[in-house]
């Protein structure tokens, strides 16, 4: 794992508005490829194969579910009480959906920008989807087909929501 010293993450920071936890985000990169390698590895000695070209539907299910998890996870007012820990609230952001804000410092620091950003979190999200394309294919298709049709649901709840605005006018 990379070791960044007081020094270098200081100098790293010098024009941050606020303090940029270099190490908390080196422990939050090392655990991710240590996770990716022990799927990989799994996957070796178990004989599955990583596939050569995933099919288009899957990448699909796959894209439309990342995105649904990973709003849930970071954005979604029910999981509140998971980020609460590393995270503060700061308001609402629309439908059923909160802006928070890290809190603390170093490895809770970069813990809460993690679970703040729908960006950050996608790929972990799609990591253990991917991951579970290998290893319980059906099962996992299953769940993004789910999260897929929440989505989709989502959409049309708000597509409603402005359809009756506009029509109130």
């Amino acid at each position: 794992m990379v070791d960044v010293d007081s020094q270098t993450a200081r100098e790293y920071a010098r024009n941050a508005p606020d303090e940029r936890p270099l190490r908390g985000y080196a422990t939050v990169l090392g655990v991710f490829a240590a996770a990716a390698g022990a799927v990989a590895g799994a996957a070796r000695l178990s004989g599955r194969r990583l596939p050569g070209r995933p099919p288009a539907a899957d990448l699909a299910l796959l894209a439309v579910a990342t995105h649904k998890i990973s709003r849930l996870v970071t954005k979604d007012a029910v999981t509140s009480p998971l980020r609460a820990p590393f995270t503060r609230f700061e308001e609402p952001a629309g439908e059923a959906e909160l802006n928070e804000s890290p809190r603390g410092r170093g490895h809770r620091h970069a813990l809460g920008e993690l679970l703040t950003c729908p960006f950050c979190t996608g790929v972990w999200v799609a990591g253990g989807l991917a991951a579970g394309l290998v290893f319980a294919p059906r099962a996992t298709r299953f769940g993004m087909g789910v999260a897929t049709a929440i989505a989709g649901s989502d959409f049309l709840h708000l597509a409603y929501d402005a359809a009756k605005r506009k029509a109130a006018g």
